[in-house]
């Protein structure tokens, strides 16, 4: 592995560790207000957040790079709303999509195919996650103040668990 993609390689893994920290600050969040499911989904978020970066972790030595973990920044852990919070995992989303889309532009100037190809989990991935937040969004917006819908939609993301194997929601 050639020293540009370890360095970006070792980016990425901070940015997925800085996404676990910022949703457990969310799960928390949600936790004080009494909405389990809520903080539930954040939760599993969270899990998922350092599937990635262990995921990446592993690659980086698997290819012969070395990792270097550094500080991470401490996230924002006070909201005015739910439909706050998911609008800040929405903008936070896309901008670690735009992160894997530079990773695997500089594999392909680098002419790094494996890191290119090792990155597809990670596109994929994004479109899932990306989507997931805008329908919970999108329901949200359509719940308004209405707390019965609010309450059902909480119980929904109460079922939401972590699936090892596959590194992602079930």
């Amino acid at each position: 592995m050639n020293k540009r993609m370890e360095k970006l390689l070792n980016e990425q893994i901070n940015l997925e560790m800085y996404s676990a920290n910022a949703y457990w600050a969310m799960c928390s969040w949600f936790s004080d207000k009494d909405l389990d499911g809520f903080a539930n989904y954040f939760k599993v978020q969270a899990k998922e957040e350092l599937f990635h970066a262990e995921k990446q972790f592993n690659y980086i030595h698997d290819v012969g790079g070395k990792v270097t973990i550094g500080a991470i920044q401490q996230p924002e852990s006070d909201f005015n709303s739910v439909l706050e919070v998911f609008e800040i995992t929405l903008s936070h989303e896309k901008a670690v999509t735009k992160s894997i889309g530079n990773l695997i532009k500089a594999a392909f100037e680098e002419s790094d195919f494996a890191t290119h190809t090792f990155l597809q989990w990670f596109v994929t991935e994004q479109v899932e996650e990306e989507a997931t937040v805008s329908q919970i969004i999108s329901k949200l917006k359509m719940i308004g103040d209405n707390s019965s819908a609010l309450y059902l939609l909480n119980t929904e993301l109460a079922q939401r668990t972590f699936n090892a194997a596959t590194g992602g929601a079930a």
